[in-house]
């Protein structure tokens, strides 16, 4: 009896094995993007708009049309996780806070979860919707409950860019389903997306979630991003598409010490997108390698100060400067210091004193400020006239 048993389960086995595999649809999606890589070159790129960032200092290290206003999709959807992670982060919201849905957040069309007026939510719940799914109505529903209406959230939305220095955005929504006059640029989004990277860095808790659920699990989540999936480091960010804007997507991945940011604009079909994206990316990681070039202390020289008890005040670097350089850089690096003399007293421990200017070539790549490493207080009259007779006998004190 035994070895009848035995003998269908090898059976079953056998036939399970000799079946043929077939792959998912995400599968398939890879290996068609994997192809079109095969054939890319960034010279070549289809991307409308592309740019190729270092995530900590901000460095570009490729970049086409890179300053074209053009629609974005839900891309737009950066700047409202943004700004709900700055109101959570400045502890005017919480995560567990309850964010009840209105009619205009369920008559939101496009990529949804089908929230109904009434339902509600916390702030973590509608967060993973937005950045996992990409939903439209969660947004209006994020915005409504930061803002009090998307119109006022828009505003807010302009206002952020303008302050970080994104000169070529004009936000009319909160999802990017508009296209006419609401447009930003590949640079653009690369600040907004570096800023998020960098001062809000839970943001990748959600970024990288390959799915999850919604709706007390009756409702499935998928990363719109296949990168997250198909490219080891990834760490984000968000992809968008309608028929006027294209396929885009932002990309974010980190291998060991070195975390890139890359963007492309107005692709013509989703594995186009993908193909493209990952061919910066490696670009990136095998061209460029991240240098120390200063480290925070570093002492760089002296500063007179004019009436203080002492006469001088050292000067170091304010922070430390790492910088993504490629190989025939890295031994053409220049450091130059421009630093105020002299000062007057009193001095403040690290009240700055100048910059350290980094070049290659000749041209400025980058700045970091120089400090006095200690306080310096006001001389007396007495020790100010003590110093001047001092002087006539050629002593300085």
């Amino acid at each position: 009896m035994k070895s009848k048993v035995l003998a269908i389960l090898m059976s079953l086995c056998l036939i399970i094995l000799s079946a043929p595999v077939y792959a998912g649809p995400d599968d398939y999606v890879h290996e068609e993007a994997n192809k079109i890589y095969k054939k890319t070159n960034l010279e070549e790129l289809m991307a409308k708009s592309a740019i190729l960032m270092d995530v900590d200092s901000g460095r570009i290290l490729f970049q086409k049309n890179e300053d074209e206003k053009l629609p974005i999709a839900s891309v737009t959807k950066i700047m409202t996780i943004m700004l709900t992670l700055e109101a959570i982060d400045s502890g005017k919201i919480k995560l567990e806070d309850k964010v009840t849905v209105s009619e205009d957040a369920e008559a939101m069309g496009g990529s949804e979860v089908y929230l109904k007026a009434g339902e509600m939510f916390t702030v973590n719940e509608l967060l993973k919707a937005i950045i996992v799914h990409s939903a439209n109505d969660v947004c209006v529903a994020m915005a409504e409950f930061l803002a009090g209406s998307e119109s006022i959230f828009v505003e807010q939305m302009n206002k952020k860019a303008k302050d970080l220095g994104m000169l070529n955005t004009n936000y009319l929504d909160c999802t990017g389903l508009t296209d006419e006059g609401h447009y930003s640029s590949a640079h653009d989004i690369g600040i907004l997306s570096r800023e998020l990277l960098t001062k809000h860095p839970k943001v990748m808790d959600y970024t990288k979630i390959w799915m999850d659920t919604f709706r007390n699990g009756t409702f499935r989540l998928d990363n719109t991003n296949k990168m997250v999936k198909y490219y080891a480091g990834t760490t984000g960010l968000k992809t968008g598409f309608t028929t006027k804007a294209g396929y885009c997507v932002a990309v974010s991945a980190k291998h060991e010490d070195t975390h890139l940011l890359s963007i492309v604009l107005g692709e013509p079909d989703s594995n186009t997108r993908f193909a493209e994206i990952r061919k910066l990316l490696d670009h990136g990681f095998a061209n460029f390698k991240k240098v120390e070039i200063l480290k925070k202390g570093e002492e760089v020289g002296s500063v007179v100060v004019d009436k203080g008890k002492s006469s001088f005040v050292k000067v170091v670097t304010k922070d430390n400067l790492s910088m993504m350089l490629s190989s025939d850089e890295q031994g053409k690096v220049k450091k130059e210091t421009a630093i105020n003399s002299p000062i007057t007293a009193p001095v403040t421990m690290g009240a700055k004193v100048g910059d350290m200017i980094v070049k290659i070539d000749g041209q400025d790549m980058a700045k970091v400020e120089l400090i006095s490493n200690q306080s310096v207080e006001k001389a007396s009259v007495f020790l100010l006239l003590i110093r001047k007779i001092a002087s006539w006998f050629g002593i300085v004190l």
